[in-house]
């Protein structure tokens, strides 16, 4: 027998073991265990969205903060600039109030002692 004969007497034999690992009973017995990587590729493909959905967030709040960051600096450098005398002098003018000229005068309570 040369080893062509051989080789082509080995390959049914092969195939028909194959055949007999995946019948009908195999199937059945290995069900909950289909159901498992069935379950497993749920969760896979659920954990991916989810962290694509996690990422965009995250994403859209930093673009948030970096706009309201944006919103404080420049409340506060008009806070500053208002703040200033100058400019406070200006802004109370039309009400009738003005700079001192003169130093303030401090006044003092004598207090009385409640008596006999």
């Amino acid at each position: 027998m040369s080893d062509e004969e051989k080789i082509q007497e080995q390959a049914p034999s092969q195939k028909s073991e194959w055949k007999r690992f995946f019948t009908y009973q195999w199937v059945v017995r290995n069900i909950p265990f289909f159901f498992f990587i069935a379950a497993l590729t749920v969760l896979y493909i659920y954990n991916g969205h989810y962290a694509d959905k996690l990422a965009r967030n995250i994403s859209t709040t930093e673009k948030n903060i970096k706009d309201l960051q944006i919103d404080y600096k420049s409340i506060q450098a008009e806070v500053i600039l208002r703040s200033k005398p100058s400019e406070l002098e200006r802004a109370v003018e039309p009400l009738g109030l003005k700079e001192l000229t003169r130093p303030a005068v401090k006044l003092q309570v004598d207090s009385v002692v409640a008596g006999n």
